[in-house]
């Protein structure tokens, strides 16, 4: 059923869902969306499953004519979408109709939106997932990010009855300072000078940050004494914090698989997002945490997630 036709793509849309768990022993990266907890919520805010694929929208948002009704929900970044020219709060479903226009200007904090529509964006699915894995040219619509003229289809699914709305209290708001908790390694063993003023330091998000990673710039991480620059290349996980030659850490994300640099720490799993709307210029500071501490933030972020689906189950019946 087509549902969109994109008159503006914006600097970077793609389709994403939860990503693609059975290839990464094959190289094949996780993909998905950058903030999960935005692309649960705005499914469940149009009434499709947590894992249907959405709209990934970084920095500004497309233009968009809508070829069909259907109910639309904005989460993640702050980026004031209107529907003809019309106002539309983020975190909150709305009906659209054939005609309409879909405007979703330049986020005023955060760096990521997610962009659900009844039914899910549907593109063919590659390996058990629709994300779009852009280097590879994998998923999505053929592989790339939108572009000007593309026609976007939707699944099944129904309109809801009336509008549904996620309560303030579970709303994330995105400052400039960012808090990111992490567990030291897992070769923290070539830091031990020098991981004190890691976990102390303030670093700056740097222009360099996409799907692959997230660069930072400060003061440069110095390796132990006779701890080689690089190491046998080896798979990695999202949130490894890298330190290449120059010191200056890089955060991976979704689109990696294997990495030579030693890992000084790895940020846990609940504050992922925040990296994912970290916008160019944002400063991060990483607190240390044990692992005791970083398997009870995951339960609490679990729980958070439970708590939200029976809240919209009570209120909208889902």
């Amino acid at each position: 059923m087509e549902l969109f036709a994109v008159r503006n793509p914006g600097p970077m849309t793609t389709v994403q869902d939860l990503g693609r768990l059975a290839f990464l022993d094959r190289g094949v990266p996780l993909s998905g969306a950058l903030d999960p907890f935005a692309c649960r919520v705005a499914n469940l805010l149009v009434g499709n499953p947590e894992d249907v694929a959405v709209l990934e929208i970084t920095v500004m948002g497309p233009t968009l004519e809508v070829l069909t009704s259907a109910d639309i929900a904005l989460t993640g970044a702050d980026m004031g979408m209107t529907v003809n020219r019309e106002p539309v709060r983020g975190w909150r479903s709305a009906g659209v109709n054939p005609g309409d226009i879909i405007r979703i200007p330049r986020a005023a904090s955060g760096c990521r939106a997610c962009l659900a529509v009844t039914g899910g964006i549907d593109v063919p699915p590659m390996m058990g997932s629709r994300s779009t894995f852009v280097r590879a040219k994998i998923g999505g619509v053929q592989g790339r990010g939108l572009i000007k003229g593309d026609i976007l289809h939707r699944g099944a699914g129904s309109l809801l009855d009336r509008p549904r709305e996620l309560p303030g209290e579970w709303i994330p708001r995105y400052a400039r300072e960012i808090a990111l908790r992490a567990i030291p390694g897992p070769q923290d063993d070539a830091f031990r000078e020098g991981i004190g003023a890691f976990f102390g330091a303030s670093y700056e998000v740097t222009q360099q940050a996409d799907r692959m990673g997230c660069r930072l710039r400060g003061a440069a991480v110095h390796r132990d004494a006779g701890s080689p620059e690089s190491i046998v290349t080896e798979p990695t996980m999202t949130g490894n914090v890298q330190v290449p030659a120059d010191g200056q850490p890089i955060i991976l994300l979704v689109e990696q698989t294997s990495g030579g640099y030693a890992k000084i720490a790895t940020v846990i799993t609940p504050d992922l997002p925040n990296v994912a709307q970290a916008m160019p210029g944002n400063t991060v500071r990483f607190e240390r945490v044990t692992l005791e501490e970083a398997h009870r933030l995951y339960r609490e972020q679990q729980l958070q997630m439970q708590q939200v689906r029976e809240y919209l189950k009570r209120v909208y019946g889902l």
